[in-house]
């Protein structure tokens, strides 16, 4: 099994469900503070290796959905800069098995890339905020 730092926003509820199910499947899991942790340009794009910047994006940020930060109109560059600037706004969590980096929690992904229990295959959307309602904004 692998060992997964996993990058979170803590007392997320995705985040601890995304958790629990790799310690489930025989991980080790070593949580860190997403938004406490000291991010570089260098260090955030390990993570987003391949990925369009708009999928760098935590669509749930409320800069993202006030419109202030619109994730397909913004260069590579304009994206780092306001994510050091304000971690919210990265997609999470962002996950380091070794030296391969993720971005997001999709668990087909996941599944083919370290393993997964066959019974955490039934929840397949771990990445939208499950508090959604006109009081709750999720970030």
């Amino acid at each position: 099994m692998a060992t997964v730092v996993f990058y979170e926003k803590p007392n997320c509820v995705n985040n601890t469900r995304q958790k629990k199910l790799l310690s489930e499947a025989g991980h080790e899991v070593i949580a860190k503070d997403l938004l406490s942790e000291a991010w570089d340009e260098a260090s955030l794009l390990l993570f987003f290796k391949g990925l369009a910047v708009a999928d760098w994006f935590n669509r749930s940020a409320p800069q993202v959905k006030s419109g202030e930060v619109m994730p397909e109109k913004v260069s590579a560059k304009q994206a780092l800069t306001l994510m050091i600037a304000n971690p919210l706004l990265i997609r999470r969590p962002l996950m380091q098995v070794n030296q391969d980096y993720r971005v997001g929690f999709d668990v087909e992904s996941v599944q083919n890339w370290i393993g997964l229990q066959p019974s955490s295959q039934q929840e397949t959307d771990l990445e939208s905020c499950p508090r959604k309602g006109s009081q709750h904004v999720c970030h």
